[in-house]
Parts: C-alpha cells; structure tokens; sequence
C-alpha cells in the first residue's frame, strides 16, 4: 500500500557552496555519507546534492517536514551503487510507528541539478 510520495530537487553549485562551510557535512551527513562524498572527488558536490535531495524526498514522503535531525535520514548505496535509505533514531522511529514496510529510493542528476524520489510503503 503506497503511505507517502515525496520529490526534491537539489542545486549543484549551491551544495558544492554549502559544503565549503564548517560544519555542514557533519551536521546534515552521517558519517557513512560523508565518506560516500569525499570518495567521489571532483564530484563531490553532485554526489551530496543527490543525498541531500533523498533527504528532502523522505521527509515529504513521511508528510513531516523537517521534524528529525536529518543526518538520521541517510542514503546508502548497495554493492551495484544503487541508492537505499538507511534510517537511524527518529527517522527508524517513524518508519515503525507509521507501519511502514520500506522507503523507495531513486536519485537522478543531470547538469548542475540532482533529484530524489521516495515512495513510502506500508
């Protein structure tokens, strides 16, 4: 049963600003995200527009807005590079107390934008 949808887009250029700031990976990444980043060199920036993009994505699919620290709503990747979310504290929290099965996840760039969509299952 679909629970939730959500969808954000995210700028390159204005993540790539945001993460030359003291603080901002540790305080929006968890610390499997942030080596995610700093692994993609160069493209960096992109990889944490699309993260923060399914972060975004989940909350409007929980129909929360930012109602949880959002290093705790984290975007894994399986061994294919396919993006998962992993949840932690009050992001897990949600996903029991709504019932939920499992949160869908797509993340898509192209150009200087990276998007995310979530789909809440039950």
């Amino acid at each position: 049963m679909l629970m939730g949808i959500g969808i954000d887009l995210c700028e390159v250029a204005r993540m790539r600003e945001m993460i030359a700031r003291e603080g901002f990976l540790e305080r929006f990444f968890s610390a499997q995200e942030r080596a995610y980043i700093a692994a993609r060199g160069a493209a960096a920036a992109q990889a944490a527009a699309g993260c923060f993009a399914a972060k975004e994505a989940a909350l409007k699919a929980f129909g929360c807005g930012i109602a949880m620290p959002l290093r705790e709503v984290a975007v894994a990747h399986d061994a294919l590079g396919a993006p998962y979310y992993a949840f932690t504290g009050e992001a897990a929290e949600r996903m029991e107390r709504l019932g939920a099965k499992h949160m869908h996840l797509s993340i898509t760039h192209e150009g200087n934008m990276a998007a995310a969509v979530a789909v809440l299952e039950g």
